[in-house]
């Protein structure tokens, strides 16, 4: 994630932010020049001071401003945004744990299309385009399951179904316990659903990279119903060597959806590094193999080594950061050279779809 500046009096500001603190400016986000800009009252819309290299225009608020979800401006009023147009079910906004895990659900999604946009996916909503669109239903527990949706959390046809239990922190570690996974966070999560969506998009059409993936991944035609009960009853013991977590192990499908979901999370960790310009010389010799420093945007270099090079000894950096502060490992992976060879395959895949 960028760095953003208020253009009024250039105080630091987070993504989410909709005012500076500093000056009281009102925030918003241009997704076409991905920027977080000032804006000065105009009429019912605004001005963007960031947008003076563009013909004047008046801009306002996603209509999903009012409950505190979005900060995107769009160019008419009472429209949503490209982030909120991809819903096609929200919680229950009467429910006020609801509407609060809601908020939380779509700062992780908003954080998703950003990655989604510098890195030039196609970004379809249902709306547009019902066969290859992509659309997200966000359920619960104590919501009625609307029509045609799935009943449970995970992906079909670019449909993504998400419980908003995910974002109770308590609920997702007791998840997290349960699944036996390292780490659960929303926004790993989302980039895993959305990791399927795009092997729809980027391999299953295309018999060259379709033929290269299964070389790499696995032949994803293998019954998914018997190879997840086989990975609950009698999960494979050494997928430390090949696979990037225990469930990546499971089926190709889910190989190729947690090696993404890892994609996404070193591009965004490496470009806030970089925006950081976050250096590490450790003084012994010995240790010159973590030395590194953060100055490549990995949302558009090409050289995929060079990415994990500057990416391993950050991970090193910071789980140890954590453990001095008696927390658990920020990255609690091991990037073998298996997984770094898949990894590449979709950074490959990527820059040139």
């Amino acid at each position: 994630m960028k760095i953003f500046t208020c253009q009024q009096c250039s105080q630091t500001v987070l993504f989410e932010n909709t005012l500076c603190e500093s000056c009281g400016s009102s925030l918003g986000f241009l997704s076409t020049p991905m920027v977080l800009s000032a804006l000065k009252p105009d009429g019912s819309g605004f001005n963007a001071l960031a947008d003076t290299n563009m013909p004047a225009k008046k801009w306002y608020y996603c209509k999903n401003a009012q409950y505190f979800v979005c900060n995107w401006l769009v160019d008419s009023p009472d429209t949503l945004c490209e982030a909120c147009q991809l819903n096609r079910h929200i919680p229950n906004l009467e429910r006020v744990k609801q509407r609060d895990e809601w908020q939380k659900l779509e700062f992780a999604k908003h954080r998703l299309v950003y990655s989604l946009i510098k890195l030039g996916l196609p970004i379809l909503n249902k709306a547009e385009n019902p066969e290859e669109g992509l659309s997200f239903d966000f359920i619960s527990e104590e919501n009625a399951v609307p029509v045609n949706a799935q009943s449970t959390t995970g992906h079909a046809l670019g449909q993504v179904t998400i419980n908003t239990s995910e974002a109770n922190s308590a609920e997702r570690e007791q998840m997290r316990e349960d699944m036996k996974e390292s780490y659960r966070t929303l926004i790993g999560h989302f980039r895993h659903e959305v990791g399927h969506y795009y092997w729809d998009q980027l391999i299953a059409e295309n018999d060259i990279e379709l033929a290269n993936y299964r070389a790499l991944f696995g032949d994803e035609r293998a019954s998914y119903a018997d190879a997840l009960r086989k990975h609950y009853e009698n999960p494979v013991q050494n997928w430390q060597d090949s696979f990037v977590s225990a469930y990546a192990s499971s089926h190709p499908w889910e190989d190729w959806a947690e090696t993404w979901a890892h994609y996404l999370h070193i591009v965004d960790t490496l470009e806030t590094a970089s925006e950081f310009g976050i250096s590490m010389s450790p003084p012994n010799n010995l240790h010159q193999g973590l030395a590194a420093t953060i100055n490549i945007d990995p949302y558009c270099h090409a050289n995929f080594e060079d990415i994990i090079a500057q990416y391993l000894p950050l991970t090193f950096a910071v789980n140890n950061l954590n453990r001095s502060m008696g927390q658990p490992d920020l990255y609690p992976f091991v990037l073998v050279p298996k997984v770094r060879e898949k990894l590449a395959f979709i950074h490959r895949i990527v820059h040139t779809s």
